[in-house]
């Protein structure tokens, strides 16, 4: 009986202990339970100017002028207006043969292509050439950008050409058609220049790098086949430019329409060209061949041409180019009547596709050569350059790809290269222009051909494929938008597409269920990590968005299904039933006055379910607003906590040994 009794009291004592020991591992774990804090109440103006402030000055364009003296701030405004004022002072020598050598490399490439790209805007030569000259002139004092080339491209001229063919014929009344089109280039510069004073740069960034791939890719496809009617040597061509109706045109001139002799010509120096770009791909050092090949087949054709007067055989020439520089063309830009209207509308539309492509390239090189690029700087240089070009006879220019990346590997070192091309461009028209009148146009859609090559960028639509089903949907119909359609209908299913996805995105944002990683306190998305374990019990929910109004029912909605799939789940396997809902609030940045109210929605139905609604680290934002709205109380403070591991514990305080 003894025996018996010090048994008991062994055992009583070991029960104490064991008592003594959860009781002290609970207060243990209870000391750590941190709560999570609240930020200070902020004045309202100071919250306001905040947000203005990281909506329109996140690169903080004011941190130079701070604790400068008024003459100093004076002269950093100048500068920042004029970047050319910083730069200019460290300017030497070396930099001025490096810039010499590019300005005369990319002179060389871009003379044949604005004589093309000019016809691509249904505009005399010259209005190329003109483009060339007076806008990278501007550029070089206004743009922050070393390597980027300015001038007339192949996308903007195309658009440009479709869309003011479509209100006035270029044939028939060409001088209202000029007309328009420096109306349309005052507008696009105007457009470009509010976007940079207003710092509204951001707004192009709704076009999706996919949609911008298959946009560049359809628009290229289109410009070679508009080609078709100079490489034939077609004379009646369809002014459409869905790939039906040129193929239609070129096919039914096959017997009758064709010019042997200006095919000859076209397909040979656009063997020739083609082969100059394998070679500037294969050797970069031998980037210089592709960069004047096109002035060497300009040269040659013109030669063989006049010689042997094919043009008297049936080959188009260019035949007569105006000498001369620009001449001035305020008068002749709407300011009343009917056509301000379609001028603005299709200069803003030009505007911006010219305003996308010159960032893109400015921040790609930029990249490259290691220094930061303001993107609202380049749009007030780009809009400046365009509003003064419409004044001097130009049509819209930006940066153009193909003639940036000569200008980089030529070894430019600043906007001076820019300079150099324009006072070649200067020479070309003061001096050279009679000779280009039997220049073939045969040779001008070979050359335009041969440029837009490097815009169909199959890797690029690869890679997106692989990456993002959705945005590769974008790309193609922005592809076959403009393939089958028309180039604004492209840009127009390009646009749509892009905002079509981030009103998925913010709608039907991603939630997912997390379980515990084994031996750890981690807890992550079980479908990324199959061996997390579930908790018992506990329902574990992350919602990987804000909270607003046009996602919060379905946020709701969502959590809920989560937790009928998981008592379905439970109830099959006969294990305890769901008791918790924690929801990690991590990635959920903000949440308004819906989004709180369908939390409440959520705290009641799961009440109804005997679920208790558990919140795990909500960011400082999130957590105001719920004290705000009077929400932590409904479902307590205590229910609230820094991290999901500190949430299980309160729903489980005495944790369990993983072996």
């Amino acid at each position: 009986m003894g025996s018996r009794a010090d048994d008991d009291e062994v055992e009583t004592k070991e029960l104490d202990i064991r008592s003594m020991s959860s009781s002290s591992r609970q207060t243990h774990n209870m000391q750590y339970v941190h709560k999570v804090g609240v930020p200070p109440k902020q004045n309202l103006f100071k919250e306001f100017a905040t947000t203005v402030k990281e909506t329109f000055f996140a690169d903080d364009p004011l941190r130079p002028f701070k604790d400068q003296p008024k003459t100093r701030k004076f002269i950093l405004g100048i500068q920042a207006i004029f970047p050319i004022l910083e730069w200019g002072r460290s300017y030497n020598l070396t930099k001025f043969k490096g810039d010499i050598i590019a300005g005369l490399t990319i002179a060389s490439l871009c003379i044949p292509q604005d004589i093309a790209y000019a016809k691509l805007a249904h505009l005399d030569p010259q209005y190329g050439l003109y483009s060339s000259f007076v806008p990278p002139l501007i550029y070089a004092f206004m743009g922050s950008s070393r390597d980027i080339a300015i001038g007339p491209v192949a996308v903007v001229s195309l658009l440009l050409g479709t869309l003011l063919q479509n209100e006035i014929d270029p044939t028939k009344n060409a001088t209202e058609y000029r007309r328009l089109a420096f109306t349309a280039t005052f507008f696009a510069g105007i457009t470009q220049a509010t976007l940079g004073i207003l710092r509204l740069g951001f707004l192009i960034d709704f076009l999706s790098h996919a949609a911008v791939v298959g946009f560049m890719g359809g628009a290229a496809i289109t410009i070679g086949l508009q080609q078709l009617k100079g490489l034939l040597g077609i004379n009646k061509f369809t002014t459409n430019t869905d790939i039906i109706s040129v193929m239609r045109s070129v096919w039914g001139t096959v017997h009758h329409g064709w010019n042997w002799q200006t095919i000859v010509i076209g397909v040979s120096f656009l063997c020739f060209l083609l082969f100059a770009k394998y070679i500037g791909k294969k050797n970069r050092k031998l980037f210089w061949v592709p960069a004047i090949a096109p002035l060497i087949s300009v040269i040659l054709s013109t030669f063989f041409v006049y010689i042997t007067r094919a043009d008297k055989e049936g080959v188009q020439i260019v035949k007569h180019i105006q000498k001369g520089i620009n001449p001035p063309s305020v008068d002749k830009i709407f300011f009343t009547g009917p056509y301000v209207l379609k001028g603005f509308k299709i200069g803003a539309v030009a505007g911006m596709i010219g305003l996308t492509e010159a960032v893109a390239i400015g921040r790609t090189f930029a990249s490259m050569k290691d220094y930061q690029l303001d993107g609202n700087k380049e749009m007030v240089a780009l809009g400046a350059m365009n509003v003064v070009g419409s004044m001097t006879s130009c049509y819209v220019a930006t940066g153009s790809f193909s003639r940036s990346a000569v200008n980089y590997m030529a070894g430019c070192q600043t906007a001076v290269s820019n300079v150099i091309m324009s006072c070649v461009v200067f020479l070309t028209l003061e001096f050279i222009t009679p000779l280009f009148k039997y220049t073939p146009n045969a040779i001008l859609a070979a050359i335009i051909i041969s440029a837009i090559v490097g815009l169909i960028d199959v890797q690029a639509a690869i890679l997106i494929w692989k990456i993002d089903k959705f945005d590769f949907v974008a790309c193609m119909g922005a592809f076959f938008g403009v393939v089958f359609s028309s180039v604004e209908i492209g840009l127009l299913i390009a646009v749509s597409i892009s905002f079509a996805k981030i009103l998925l995105q913010v709608t039907r944002p991603r939630t997912a269920v997390l379980g515990k990683i084994p031996r750890t306190n981690v807890y992550r998305n079980i479908l990324q990590y199959p061996d997390a374990v579930n908790v018992p019990g506990v329902l574990i929910v992350r919602v990987d968005s804000a909270i607003y109004f046009s996602n919060s029912n379905y946020v709701k909605e969502r959590i809920l299904r989560w937790l009928t799939d998981e008592e379905e789940k439970v109830k099959a396997a006969c294990l305890p039933r769901v008791q918790f809902l924690i929801v990690e609030m991590s990635p959920v940045t903000d949440i308004d006055t819906s989004g709180i109210h369908a939390f409440e929605e959520l705290h009641r139905s799961l009440e109804k379910k005997g679920v208790q609604l558990i919140l795990a680290n909500p960011g400082p934002v999130v957590i105001d607003k719920l004290h705000l709205s009077n929400f932590a109380n409904s479902i307590g403070e205590d229910k609230i906590f820094l991290t999901v591991a500190e949430a299980v514990s309160s729903c489980y305080p005495n944790p369990v040994v993983e072996v």
